[in-house]
C-alpha cells in the first residue's frame, strides 16, 4: 500500500529561536468530477492508503516542518523576506525539491560539457585516424554437403548444430574425403558459409598450381577437405555456456570426421598415405576461442588437434564481460594454456605439439579491440605468435571483422600458409611442431622480426663461384653498390662487397633493395643473384654446383673460387614506393629486400651480387653496409615531452638507405600520432630511384604498417592496452614504436621527420578500450543520486526528484567521489609495480616472486601507467551528462505515456454512473488484490526456477514498473499532493536505476530468445538463480501496490 512520508499526526519542529512549534494536522481532499467541476469535501484522517474500488480520495496532507539541524540542504540562515514566513518558504523549497523537471545552470553546463566530450569521442572514433581499406573482392562457386548421419547417436546437439563439407564447383565436386582435414568454426552470430572464400581458394590453388608441381606432391601436399559447422548463428560472445556447448559438439565432430577416412565408401584417399589422426582448425572471432576450449573439454581426444589458426579472435579477454559464465570460462581456458606451457617437462605438457597463430585485422576492426587477439600472455613464441594483416607480405592492408574472411589478398596468403605446414605423409597431416612454426613465420611475418630464422645461413653452400680474369669488381670497404638498369651489359658481371672485419657497433647491418627479382641461380631468365661467399669453403659436398665463368679482377694469377650460399631464401618483400604510389596494397610489383645483422655474416668474407645479361630495363639495385650508430636512432623522450613538444629529427645527406627510429615510450594504444616526412629534392642532375617508404612496427604482437611515397600519415599502435594481462616473458610491446624509413641515399638530400600527438584523434581510442566503463560509471552516478534522495527523505520527509538530487550531487558528493577515485587509480597504478605487490601476490598464490600476476591490470583504469589519471574525471563528466540526458528522456516518455493513459482512462470511465457520483475517484492509485499479486509473483518465480532465465524476469519487471511509474505520475499530476509526488519521485528513480542495469542482462536474454527461435528448449541451468531476482520482484510488487520505502528517522 502507498504510505505517505509521515503520519498526519501532530508533529513538532524546531523554530528559529530553538523553541518547539506545534502544527495541527490538516487533511484536505480534492476530487475532480468528469465535468471539470471542483468539489471540496472533508475526509477523515488517513495515512495515505488508497485501495482500488473504495470511495476514498487521495489525501493532501500538510507536511510538518523538518528539523533544520543536520540538514545541509535546508540548514541555511533565513535572512530574506521568507525568514518572516518560514513555513511558506519551506513549502516552496519542498515543492522545488519535488519538481521532476528542475534544472539549474550548473546541471545544464555539466550536460553540455558531457555532450561535447561525447560528441568529440564519437566523431574521432568514426571519422579520424582511419586506416585505408584495400581488400579486393573474392569469388567462388560454393557447394555444401551435409552429414545427415552425424545425428543424436554421435552427439546430443545434433538437433541444434549441423556439419557440412565444402566443395568448389567446377574444380572438385566429389563429396568423398580425400585430402587433409580442416575444420572451420564461425564466430559470434557467424554463418558456416563464411568458409567459402578460403575453401574455394584452397581448392583452386591446389588444382591450378600444386597438382602440377612434382616437388609439392613429394613433400606431402594434398587437397584440403574443408569442413564447416552450422551453429545457427549463435551469439557465442554473450553466453559462456553456449561456448562450452559448441566445444563439446566440435570434439565429437572431430572424432566423426577422422572416422570418415577409415570408411572406404566415404574416402578416396591415395594408397600408401596414412589415415589422418588430427585436424587443422581455422576459427573466426569467437570460433577461435571455442577451438582453444576444445582442448580443455572432457571429451577431447588427445593429439586430434595440433594446428589452430584464428582470425580476429579475442584471446586475451572476453569481448563482453557481463556474463559471469563467460568470464569464468575465459579464466579457466587461459589458465589451462598458461599452466601447460609453464611445465618444464614437455611430456607433461598436453599442448606440446600444438601450434597457435592469431591473425588480427587492426584498427578497421570495430567489433573487438585487435590487441585482444594477442597471444603474448598465453603462448610462448616457440609455439605461436600474433600477426596483423597489414604486416603480411603482399597483403599490407588492415581489414574489419568480417572482411578478414573474404579479403582476396589475405585468403591467398592464408591458404598458402596452411599448405606450407601440411604433410599428408604423416598421420598428423602436418609438419613437426618446430618446422610448423618456422613455416608460418616465414609466410606471415615480414621477415625483419628477430624470431624469423635466416634460412640461407643454416644451409650448406649451394653455389660454386669461379672468378676468372676479366669482369669482376670489388668495392672498397663500406662503399655503397648502386646499379641502374642492371643486366644491360652483354656479359655477366659480379660485384663483391667485402664484409667489414673490424669491430662494429651494435645494430650494424647489411641491406639490399631492388625493384627486380632475385633468383636462385638455376633460373636462366633471372637477372640478379645475391650470394654470401667465403674464399675458404668448408669441407663437405655442395648441395648443387653452379659454375659462373667471369674474368678476374682479383689478379692475373689464375682463378679464384668462392663457396657461396644463395640468399634468395631470406628475401622479403616490401610494397613498391614510387612517385605515383598511393597505398601499400596497390597492385604493383613489390620491391625485393634483404637484411642481415652484421654479426650473422661473420663466417663469410664477401656479399656477391651477380648481374647477368638481360633485356634493357629501368630497374635499380642498392646494397650497402651501415654502422649501427648511423642506421639506428633511439629517442629517449617520455610521454609528457612528446605530448607537449612532439618529436623532430633531421636525417643528413650522408644517411644510409634505411634509417630506424626507436621510440620506447610510444607503445600505448590510447594515443594516436601524426607523422610528417619532408624531403628536399634531389640534387640537380640526380634522378630519384624510389620514393620514401616508411614502416611502423612493434614487437609482440607483430604489427607493421607501410606508407608508400610517404609525406606522413597516421600512426597507431596496438601495443600496451587497458585491462590486458602482462606477457609471459620478455618486454613485448613495451619496447615501443619503431619507424623504419627507406630513402634514396644517392639524392644527397636531407629528410626531416616530425611526430606529434593527435589529441582529438586519440579520443576515439576510448570507445573500444573502455566501452564497458561507459556502462559501469553511469551506474555509480545513479547510485550516488539515489543515496542523496534517501538521505534528504530521511531528514525531511521530502523525496526529492532525480533531477534535483543530481543537481545537489554535482555540487557536493560527485566531485569528491571522482577525486577519490582519481587518487585511487593513481595509487593502484603505482602500487602494482612495487616489490611489495609482487610479494603479496606470491604469498597469496603460494608461488615465488618471479611469478606473473595476470590479474594486475583488472582494476580501475586497467593500466599500470599513472599518466592516464585524467580519464577518471573525464568518465565522470561524461557519465553525469549521460545520466542527466537519460533521466530527461525517461521523463519525456513518462509524460507521453501518462497523457495517453489519462485519455484512455477518461474514455473508458465516461458512463452515466460516474456522472451522478462525483465522489468516485478518477485519480486513485489502482492496485490489485494481495491474492492476485501473490499468484502472479508465484508464477514468475516458478518460471525462473524451471524454464526462463532470471534476465527475462528482470525485463518483465522493468515493463511492470514502467506501468507503475506512469500511473504514479498521472496521480501526482491530478492530485498535486505531497505523498503522491514523493511516491512518484521514488518509483521514477528506481526505474532509472533498473533501466541502467537492463543492458547488462540483455546479452544472455538475447541468446535465450535465439535458442527458442531454433527450437532449442534446453534450460539455462546456470541462470535459474532465484535469489538473483527474488528481492527485485518483491520490491516491484510493493511499489506496484503503492508502497513506499519507510523513512529511517533514528541513527
Amino acid at each position: 500500500m502507498f504510505h505517505g512520508p509521515e503520519k498526519p499526526a501532530t508533529s513538532r519542529a524546531m523554530s528559529r529561536d530553538g523553541s518547539r512549534a506545534t502544527t495541527r494536522p490538516q487533511t484536505r481532499t480534492t476530487a475532480t468530477t468528469m465535468k471539470g467541476q471542483e468539489d471540496r469535501a472533508s475526509a477523515p484522517e488517513t495515512n495515505g492508503d488508497v485501495r482500488a474500488g473504495t470511495r476514498s480520495q487521495w489525501p493532501r496532507t500538510a507536511l510538518p516542518e523538518p528539523a533544520l539541524e543536520g540538514n545541509a540542504l535546508l540548514n541555511e540562515p533565513l535572512r530574506t523576506k521568507e525568514s518572516r514566513e518560514p513555513t511558506e518558504y519551506l513549502r516552496k523549497q519542498r515543492a522545488q525539491l519535488r519538481g521532476p523537471w528542475t534544472c539549474s545552470f550548473l546541471t545544464l553546463a555539466t550536460t553540455a560539457c558531457s555532450i561535447l566530450l561525447l560528441a568529440t569521442i564519437m566523431r574521432s572514433f568514426f571519422t579520424l585516424q582511419m586506416d585505408p581499406k584495400g581488400c579486393a573482392m573474392s569469388y567462388m562457386r560454393p557447394a555444401f554437403a551435409r552429414f545427415a548421419d552425424f545425428d543424436t547417436e554421435h552427439t546430443r546437439f545434433a538437433s541444434k548444430y549441423s556439419l557440412y563439407l565444402y566443395r568448389e564447383g567446377g574444380v572438385d565436386e566429389d563429396t568423398r574425403v580425400k585430402g587433409i582435414p580442416v575444420i572451420f568454426m564461425p564466430g559470434n552470430a557467424g554463418s558456416y558459409k563464411q568458409v567459402r572464400p578460403i575453401a574455394a581458394e584452397a581448392a583452386r590453388y591446389f588444382h591450378d598450381v600444386l597438382r602440377n608441381d612434382p616437388g609439392a606432391e613429394g613433400s606431402g601436399k594434398r587437397p584440403l577437405d574443408f569442413f564447416t559447422v552450422d551453429f545457427n548463428e549463435e551469439l557465442t560472445a554473450f553466453h559462456g555456456q553456449t561456448m562450452l556447448d559448441q566445444a563439446e559438439y566440435l570434439n565429437e565432430a572431430v572424432a566423426y570426421i577422422l572416422a570418415l577416412y577409415h570408411n572406404p565408401h566415404r574416402s578416396l584417399r591415395e594408397p600408401g598415405l596414412p589415415d589422418p589422426k588430427s585436424v587443422i582448425i581455422l576459427g573466426h572471432s569467437m570460433g577461435g576461442i571455442v577451438a582453444r576450449t576444445m582442448l580443455r573439454m572432457p571429451n577431447y581426444q588427445d593429439s586430434t588437434i595440433n594446428t589452430i589458426i584464428t582470425l580476429s579472435a579475442p584471446h586475451a579477454r572476453a569481448p563482453i564481460s557481463f556474463d559471469r559464465d563467460m568470464v569464468s570460462t575465459y579464466n579457466d581456458i587461459n589458465t589451462f594454456w598458461r599452466d601447460s606451457y609453464s611445465t618444464l617437462n614437455p611430456e607433461n605438457n598436453p599442448l606440446a605439439d600444438v601450434t597457435l597463430v592469431s591473425v588480427a585485422g587492426g584498427g578497421l576492426d570495430t567489433m573487438i579491440p585487435s590487441e585482444y587477439s594477442s597471444l603474448t600472455s598465453l603462448v610462448p613464441d616457440t609455439h605461436g605468435f600474433t600477426v596483423f594483416t597489414s604486416a603480411i607480405p603482399q597483403v599490407w592492408t588492415g581489414m574489419d571483422h568480417l572482411a578478414i574472411m573474404w579479403c582476396d589478398q589475405f585468403r591467398k596468403a592464408l591458404v598458402r600458409a596452411i599448405f606450407d605446414v601440411a604433410d599428408a605423409r604423416r598421420p598428423t597431416q602436418t609438419l613437426g611442431q618446430g618446422d610448423r612454426i618456422r613455416a608460418l613465420r616465414k609466410r606471415l611475418l615480414t621477415g625483419m622480426e628477430s624470431v624469423v630464422e635466416k634460412a640461407a645461413l643454416d644451409s650448406g653452400p649451394t653455389t660454386f663461384l669461379t672468378l676468372e680474369e676479366g669482369s669482376a669488381s670489388i668495392l672498397s670497404q663500406n662503399e655503397r653498390l648502386v646499379l641502374r638498369s642492371p643486366g644491360h651489359m652483354a656479359k655477366t658481371k659480379t660485384h663483391l662487397l667485402p664484409i667489414p672485419a673490424e669491430p662494429h657497433s651494435e645494430g650494424s647491418k647489411f641491406t639490399l633493395m631492388t625493384d627486380q627479382e632475385l633468383h636462385a641461380g638455376d633460373d636462366e631468365n633471372g637477372k640478379l643473384a645475391t650470394l654470401l661467399c667465403t674464399a675458404s669453403p668448408p669441407s663437405g659436398h655442395f648441395a648443387s654446383a653452379l659454375a659462373i665463368n667471369i674474368k678476374s679482377a682479383l689478379g692475373a694469377a689464375g682463378t679464384t673460387r668462392l663457396a657461396c650460399k644463395n640468399a634468395v631464401a631470406d628475401v622479403t618483400y616490401l610494397p613498391a614506393s614510387t612517385n605515383t604510389s598511393v597505398n601499400a596494397f596497390d597492385q604493383a610489383k613489390p620491391f625485393t629486400y634483404l637484411q642481415y645483422a652484421l654479426e650473422d655474416l661473420r663466417d663469410f668474407q664477401f656479399v656477391a651480387v651477380v648481374e647477368q645479361p638481360a633485356e634493357a630495363n629501368h630497374g635499380w639495385l642498392l646494397a650497402e653496409f651501415s654502422a649501427g650508430n648511423q642506421s639506428t636512432m633511439k629517442v629517449s623522450k617520455g610521454h609528457h615531452q612528446i605530448l607537449i613538444n612532439g618529436l623532430r629529427r633531421k636525417l643528413g645527406n650522408d644517411r644510409p638507405m634505411m634509417t630506424e627510429l626507436k621510440i620506447p615510450e610510444v607503445h600505448s594504444t590510447m594515443f594516436a600520432y601524426n607523422l610528417h616526412v619532408h624531403r628536399d629534392p634531389c640534387q640537380k642532375g640526380q634522378k630519384e630511384l624510389f620514393a620514401p617508404l616508411l614502416r611502423q612496427s612493434i614487437q609482440e604482437p607483430y604489427e607493421s604498417k607501410y606508407f608508400v611515397n610517404t609525406k606522413g600519415g597516421n600512426i597507431n599502435v596496438h601495443g600496451i592496452s587497458p585491462y590486458m594481462p602482462p606477457p609471459l616473458s620478455g618486454k613485448g610491446a613495451s619496447e615501443g614504436l619503431s619507424l623504419q624509413l627507406w630513402t634514396d641515399p644517392t639524392c644527397n638530400s636531407t629528410v626531416k621527420v616530425s611526430l606529434t600527438v593527435d589529441l582529438v584523434g586519440s579520443a576515439g581510442k576510448l570507445v573500444m578500450r573502455y566501452r564497458t566503463v561507459f556502462a559501469a560509471f553511469p551506474l555509480l552516478v545513479v547510485a550516488i543520486v539515489l543515496r542523496k534522495q534517501f538521505k534528504v527523505y530521511d531528514a525531511t520527509g521530502v523525496f526529492m526528484s532525480f533531477s534535483q538530487s543530481m543537481d545537489h550531487c554535482i555540487r557536493t558528493s560527485i566531485p569528491a567521489i571522482v577525486a577519490a577515485l582519481t587518487f585511487l587509480s593513481v595509487a593502484l597504478s603505482k602500487a602494482t609495480q612495487g616489490p611489495w605487490a609482487r610479494r603479496w601476490f606470491s604469498q597469496s598464490t603460494g608461488t615465488d616472486e618471479t611469478s606473473i600476476d595476470f590479474t594486475v591490470n583488472d582494476l580501475m583504469l586497467g593500466t599500470s601507467d599513472p599518466f592516464f589519471w585524467f580519464l577518471v574525471p573525464l568518465f565522470g563528466i561524461v557519465s553525469v551528462g549521460v545520466c542527466i540526458a537519460g533521466n530527461y528522456f525517461v521523463l519525456t516518455i513518462m509524460e507521453t505515456l501518462a497523457l495517453i493513459y489519462g485519455r484512455l482512462r477518461t474514455l473508458l470511465t465516461k458512463t452515466d454512473d460516474t456522472r451522478h457520483h462525483p465522489t468516485t475517484s478518477t485519480t486513485s492509485f489502482a492496485i490489485t488484490s494481495p491474492q492476485q499479486r501473490m499468484v502472479t509473483t508465484s508464477i514468475l518465480l516458478l518460471l525462473v526456477i524451471t524454464l526462463i532465465p532470471y534476465q527475462f524476469a528482470y525485463m518483465v519487471l522493468n515493463i511492470v514498473h514502467l506501468g507503475t511509474c506512469v500511473r504514479a505520475l498521472r496521480l501526482a499530476r491530478e492530485t498535486g499532493s505531497a505523498p503522491a509526488y514523493n511516491f512518484y519521485n521514488y518509483v521514477h528513480s528506481m526505474l532509472v536505476l533498473m533501466l541502467w542495469i537492463l543492458p547488462l542482462n540483455m546479452p544472455v536474454l538475447v541468446v535465450w530468445i535465439h535458442n527458442l527461435a531454433v527450437h532449442w528448449l534446453t534450460p539455462f541451468s546456470a541462470y535459474q538463480n532465484l535469489l538473483a531476482v527474488l528481492p527485485l520482484i518483491l520490491l516491484v510488487e510493493t511499489m506496484r501496490a503503492g508502497g513506499m520505502v519507510p523513512r529511517v528517522t533514528s541513527r
